[in-house]
C-alpha cells in the first residue's frame, strides 16, 4: 500500500473527531465512539493487528480514563470543599482587592499560577486547579476552560519537572544508540533550544487568553477589549518566560516552568497590587450579569457565595489548600527527595495483557488526585468545617465526575488503539508514524514548517507532550538529518509542537470541562483554541525554518519572512487598538442612548 494511502487511512479517526466533535459540535460522548470504532477497524482489518492487542489497548485506555477521572474527582472535591468552607469567597475578595478587572485575574491565575502547577505536576493538572478556581471567582465555565487550555502550551515542555524532555525526547531518541554517547546531555541541549522557541511564541499567549475571553464572553464581543491590557499581558509574559529560558539553558529541563511560573507570579502580583500596567478601577472589565450568559457557557458546578462560619477568613488560611497542593506536588516530583520513590512504590499493574506486550498501570499515591483528596481532608480541619457541609462537597463531586465518565471511556481507548497499532501482520508502522511519513514525503526541505504540527498532532491524539515526543522524536531527528539540517532543532520543534498540541487535545478538553461540569461542549472549546494553536505552531515552525536554513538561504528566507509577518501583524494590531476602542466606546454610547429613548 502506498505511503499516501496509508497516511490518509491513518488520518480517518482524527478526521472523525474534526468532523463530528469540532465541525458538527457533537458532544464527545457521541463523537468519540465513532472515532474509536474507526481506529479499531483500521487496526484489525488494514494494519492486521491481533484482536488481543486491540483488546489490551482498549483496556489500557479504560485504565487511563479511570486515572483521569480520579484526578477530576479530586480537583472538584477540593473546589467544593473550599466553597463550602467559605475559602472561595475569601479568595475571590482577595483578587478583587488586587484588581476587579477580569483580564488581570485570568492572566495571574491561568498563565502564572497555571504555569507553576504545570511545572510541578504536568499531565493536565493546571486545568484541574486553575479552571475551577476561575469558576469559583465568577468566570463562566467555558471561559475558564478556554483560558486553561490556551496556557497549556509554553510551560508544558518542562511540565512535571521536565518529563516531556527527560522521558519523552530521551526515550524516543535512545531507540537509536548511534545518535549519541550521552543522551542526557543531548536532550538538555534540545531543551534549551526548545525554551528559546517557546519564549518567542509564549510572549503573546497571555494576550491571546484575554482577547479570546473578551471576544467570546464579553458584552461587546470584542478582541480589542482584551488587547487593551497589552502592557500588563506582555509584562506577565516576560516575567514568566525570561527566568524560564535562563533556567532551561543554565540548569536544565527540570525547573524552567516551575521557576518561571513562581517568579512571574510573585513579580506580577506585587506589581498589580501597586497598579503597574493595571487599568484604572473605572475601566475594569467584567462579564455581564450571569442571567445574560449564553447557556453554553455554564457548567453544572454552581459556585455559591458561602462565607466562613465565623464570618471572615484570613487570606493565608483561604489560600493554604492551594499552597499545600503546590508543596505536595513539588515534594513528590523531585528525584532528589525520598518522597517520589515512596509515592511510586505502590503500582497497580495489569502486565502483558493477553500476551500483547501492553501493560496497564496506575500509581494511586503518585496521582495528583490523591494529593487533592488529602488536601481536602486537611482543609476540613484547617477551615473548621462541619460534617454536613463536607458531605455535600463529596456528594456533588461524585456526581460531576461520574457525568464525565461517558466521554472519557471512549476518548482514551481510541487513543490507545491508535498508538498501539504497530506490529500487525501487514507490516505497517503505527498509524501516527505512517501519517507523519506521508507528510514528510510531501514536505521536503519545508519540513520545519510541518514539524511543529506533527508534534501537535501527537499531543492532540495522545493527550500528552511526553507521549508525542516518545512517538516522534527519533522520526523528527531522522527527517532533519535527511534534509541536511541540524536535527536537534527539528526535535526542538517537535517538542514545541507537542506542547502546543495540548491546547486542542480532546481528552484534555474533556477533563478540563468535566472539572466544572461543562460536558457536551468540547468541540466548541476546541474551535476557540484552534487559532492560538495554529499561531503557536506556525510561528515556531517559521522560526525553526529560518534557523536551520540560515547558513544556506541567508537571513531573509521564507521562514524569517513569515515569522516577521506574524510578529509585525501582532504589533500593528496592538498599536492601532486605541482607535478601535474609541470606536467601540462611541458605538456602545449610541446603543445606550437608543436604549434610554
Amino acid at each position: 500500500m502506498s505511503t499516501g494511502l496509508l497516511a490518509f487511512l491513518s488520518l480517518l479517526p482524527i478526521l472523525a473527531v474534526g468532523v463530528f466533535l469540532v465541525g458538527l459540535r457533537w458532544p464527545a460522548s457521541r463523537a468519540m465512539p465513532i472515532s474509536y470504532i474507526l481506529a479499531a477497524a483500521l487496526a484489525l482489518f488494514v494494519w492486521q493487528v491481533p484482536g488481543a492487542n486491540v483488546g489490551a489497548a482498549t483496556i489500557n485506555g479504560v485504565v487511563v480514563a479511570f486515572t483521569l477521572l480520579y484526578i477530576i474527582f479530586g480537583a472538584i472535591l477540593l473546589l467544593n470543599t473550599l466553597q463550602e468552607s467559605g475559602g472561595i469567597k475569601t479568595i475571590r475578595q482577595g483578587f478583587t482587592d488586587i484588581s476587579e478587572d477580569r483580564r488581570i485575574q485570568v492572566i495571574i491565575i491561568a498563565w502564572l499560577f497555571g504555569s507553576f502547577i504545570e511545572g510541578s505536576a504536568g499531565f493536565g493538572t493546571p486545568a484541574a486547579v486553575a479552571v475551577p478556581l476561575l469558576v469559583g471567582l465568577g468566570f463562566p465555565a467555558m471561559a475558564a476552560v478556554v483560558a486553561g487550555m490556551v496556557i497549556q502550551s509554553t510551560p508544558v515542555t518542562f511540565g512535571a519537572v521536565g518529563t516531556p524532555v527527560l522521558v519523552g525526547v530521551q526515550t524516543g531518541l535512545s531507540a537509536d544508540p548511534g545518535i549519541s554517547n550521552d543522551f542526557l546531555q543531548l536532550v538538555t541541549v534540545i531543551g534549551g533550544k526548545t525554551a528559546i522557541l517557546h519564549m518567542i511564541a509564549g510572549t503573546f499567549v497571555p494576550l491571546f487568553v484575554v482577547s479570546l475571553m473578551t471576544r467570546f464572553f464579553g458584552k461587546n464581543k470584542s478582541f480589542s477589549e482584551g488587547i487593551q491590557v497589552w502592557k500588563f499581558a506582555l509584562f506577565a509574559a516576560f516575567a514568566m518566560t525570561i527566568p524560564y529560558v535562563i533556567v532551561a539553558n543554565v540548569l536544565g529541563p527540570e525547573f524552567p516552568s516551575m521557576t518561571g511560573g513562581l517568579v512571574g507570579l510573585i513579580i506580577v502580583v506585587l506589581a498589580a497590587k501597586k497598579g503597574l500596567f493595571v487599568p484604572p478601577k473605572e475601566e475594569a472589565w467584567n462579564f455581564e450579569d450571569e442571567s445574560k450568559w449564553d447557556s453554553d457557557w455554564k457548567g453544572t458546578v454552581v459556585i455559591k457565595d458561602i462565607a466562613h462560619k465565623s464570618g471572615s477568613m484570613s487570606m493565608i488560611r483561604a489560600w493554604s489548600p492551594y499552597i499545600l497542593v503546590g508543596i505536595f506536588l513539588v515534594l513528590t516530583r523531585l528525584k532528589t527527595l525520598p518522597f517520589m520513590e515512596w509515592a511510586q512504590s505502590w503500582t497497580i499493574a495489569f502486565e502483558n495483557m493477553f500476551d500483547s506486550g501492553i501493560t496497564a498501570s496506575f500509581q494511586p499515591l503518585y496521582s495528583p488526585g490523591t494529593i487533592f483528596i488529602i488536601v481536602s481532608f486537611i482543609t476540613y480541619f484547617l477551615h473548621g468545617m462541619n460534617g454536613s457541609a463536607y458531605y455535600r462537597s463529596w456528594a456533588q463531586s461524585g456526581k460531576t465526575a461520574l457525568a464525565a465518565s461517558t466521554a472519557l471511556i471512549f476518548t482514551v481507548p481510541m487513543v490507545q488503539v491508535f498508538l498501539n497499532s504497530g506490529g500487525g501482520e501487514a507490516g505497517y508502522e503505527r498509524m501516527p508514524i505512517e501519517l507523519a511519513n506521508g507528510v514528510a514525503a510531501l514536505a521536503g526541505e519545508y519540513w520545519p514548517f510541518f514539524a511543529t504540527f506533527i508534534g501537535g498532532l501527537g499531543a492532540f491524539i495522545a493527550g500528552s507532550n511526553t507521549v508525542s515526543n516518545m512517538m516522534f522524536s527519533l522520526f523528527q531527528y531522522d527527517v532533519g538529518s535527511q534534509i541536511g539540517v541540524d536535527p536537534t532543532w527539528i526535535v526542538a520543534l517537535q517538542s514545541v509542537g507537542g506542547a502546543a498540541g495540548n491546547m486542542i487535545c480532546v481528552h484534555n478538553v474533556v477533563a478540563a470541562s468535566a472539572v466544572v461540569g461543562l460536558l457536551g461542549k468540547e468541540g466548541t472549546v476546541i474551535r476557540k483554541t484552534l487559532f492560538p494553536f495554529t499561531y503557536y505552531a506556525l510561528l515556531t515552525g517559521s522560526i525553526g525554518y529560518a534557523i536551520v536554513w540560515y547558513s544556506q538561504k541567508g537571513l531573509f528566507n521564507l521562514g524569517s519572512i513569515i515569522a516577521l509577518a506574524i510578529i509585525f501583524t501582532a504589533i500593528y494590531i496592538i498599536a492601532t487598538n486605541r482607535n478601535r476602542i474609541a470606536v467601540l466606546k462611541v458605538t456602545a454610547s449610541d446603543h445606550s442612548v437608543k436604549d434610554v429613548k
